[in-house]
């Protein structure tokens, strides 16, 4: 793949992104203003409309002004590791053109863009000081967001650990939380005056179970036993980061980011209630019940008793992981479907089955099912009703605290028409369910205050490499050329209007035969 070359924003002349009257190409999902004024569904005053993006996945520039190598670095250069051999070395090279891409943040509307800091590029050894350099390329984006109106919602990791603390033991050892409260303490100590929204860790599930369980994401490692000590220290590290930051005395909002799962049972027989009981413990409330109740499910600890007996958890962990926040993030793709494992020849389940492997550690014989349902890309069903299931069941089950949908979008097999446009009129059909179930969630009362779509740009995505798009933005990796598609447009009309239709897009995508499992839980985005 040929990354090399001069790009820029697309200038087709009938895109006029944040424009109520932006003019759609033939066929092309948009919003109907008839529409609005006669039944279209409004969102709340204040709601948030943003975007999002990560480090790895977008800035390219791996060697530039001190950065040093994250684990993604290492896990991509391995041999079978990402698809086609693909790296983030280049990637859509954000680095150099995030002025251009905050151009095409202010023209499609965005209130708000969700961003990662590369925590090698601000702290090439994991430790010690901070590469100046690094803190002014967040200095200089920061600037930019705020010059052009868009509030800039940080990310501490997304994924991309410092490889020499992973070489001193990654996740697993106790220690990374520490030296993740020092990083913590430094990004804020930059950009607090102008940061007033800080998560800390992006899907701690995904950093866990995908890169020490079944070791399809980087560092690629199957420990199921240091996958659950990776889930604790990740968690500290959220806790110790929390303390680290508010003691600076500023009055940032702070938060976590999960991605959860709506999670059904694939008929009504007791087992595959069981199944559904422990993928939902370890999807879900593993990591929602210490951060939100200050504790650890009792069942999901029973289930893992055959891999750890939590002796990692010492004193005085949990009150420091449950520290209030002033918000929760959410990230959600799709919903679980799962059945047990069939009986053994005695008619006892066998949950681990006979050579335990996978991301569902202490359920690895658990078997996820397709419905027959929509798919997209991914092969992720396409659930949005799941969505609202979930931000209730967070609302409703535990301590109220203000949610925002961080991630949410599809990966579809984009191409580019002969006229030059990409006409991704599947994207537009499930963003438009999706915040359909947003305002369903809203009208049930649940706090929620803002939707971040994923992505804002077609970038690396992790152990897929570029051959999966989620962006509202094309990417042409031979030039880097970015090119709106009909779903930035179609969400940029949403944001004007601050309203969807009336009418719901209703689009199909591929359909899997009903029944077919997939070999690992699908991991977000």
């Amino acid at each position: 793949m040929n990354t090399s070359g001069a790009g820029g924003v697309s200038t087709e002349p009938n895109f006029q992104p944040g424009s109520p009257h932006s003019v759609p190409r033939p066929g092309e999902a948009t919003v109907d203003p008839a529409a609005l004024e006669n039944g279209g569904r409004r969102f709340p005053e204040g709601f948030l409309f943003g975007a999002g993006t990560a480090a790895y996945q977008i800035e390219g520039a791996t060697t530039a002004d001190g950065r040093t190598p994250s684990i993604w670095d290492t896990f991509s250069e391995r041999p079978g590791a990402v698809k086609d051999g693909h790296t983030g070395h280049i990637a859509v090279d954000h680095y150099h053109r995030y002025r251009e891409d905050v151009a095409l943040m202010r023209g499609l509307g965005l209130n708000a863009y969700r961003f990662s800091v590369s925590w090698s590029r601000v702290q090439p050894a994991g430790s010690g000081p901070a590469n100046p350099a690094g803190l002014d390329f967040y200095r200089r984006l920061v600037d930019e967001l705020l010059t052009a109106g868009i509030e800039p919602w940080l990310t501490l990791y997304h994924w991309d650990l410092p490889q020499p603390l992973e070489d001193a033991g990654g996740w697993p050892a106790r220690d990374t939380a520490q030296r993740f409260a020092d990083y913590a303490e430094i990004v804020h100590n930059a950009l607090g005056d102008r940061v007033k929204h800080i998560t800390t860790l992006n899907e701690p599930w995904c950093s866990a179970f995908l890169g020490y369980a079944s070791g399809v994401h980087a560092p690629g490692r199957r420990e199921p036993a240091a996958a659950i000590r990776a889930v604790h220290h990740l968690l500290l590290a959220h806790g110790l980061a929390v303390d680290a930051m508010r003691a600076q005395g500023r009055d940032t909002q702070l938060g976590i980011t999960l991605n959860l799962y709506a999670v059904s049972p694939a008929t009504e027989s007791p087992e595959d209630a069981e199944a559904a009981r422990r993928i939902d413990g370890l999807s879900n409330r593993l990591f929602l019940d210490p951060v939100l109740r200050g504790q650890y499910p009792e069942d999901v600890v029973a289930d893992l008793a055959p891999v750890t007996d939590f002796s990692h958890v010492r004193d005085g962990d949990l009150a420091i992981i449950s520290r209030p926040l002033s918000m929760l993030g959410i990230n959600y793709y799709s919903r679980y479907v799962v059945s047990a494992p069939p009986p053994g020849p005695h008619g006892r389940i066998d949950w681990r089955g006979p050579e335990p492997r996978g991301a569902s550690v202490g359920s690895e014989a658990v078997r996820f099912v397709y419905r027959g349902v929509p798919v997209t890309a991914m092969e992720w069903e396409i659930d949005a009703p799941g969505l609202t299931e979930v931000l209730k069941r967070v609302a409703t089950e535990y301590p109220s605290v203000p949610l925002y949908v961080t991630e949410n979008g599809a990966a579809f097999h984009d191409e580019v028409g002969p006229d030059g446009t990409i006409n991704d009129i599947e994207r537009c059909a499930y963003l438009d369910a999706h915040l359909r179930a947003c305002q369903d969630a809203i009208a049930a009362g649940v706090p929620l205050r803002g939707y971040f779509a994923w992505s804002l740009l077609d970038n690396f995505e992790w152990a897929w490499g570029y051959t999966r798009r989620f962006g509202l933005f094309y990417v042409d990796y031979r030039d880097q050329r970015r090119i709106p598609k009909a779903s930035a447009r179609w969400y940029s009309s949403v944001i004007a209007q601050r309203a969807l239709p009336a009418e719901p897009l209703v689009l199909d995508g591929a359909t899997p035969a009903p029944g077919s499992a997939p070999p690992e839980p699908r991991p977000a985005s």
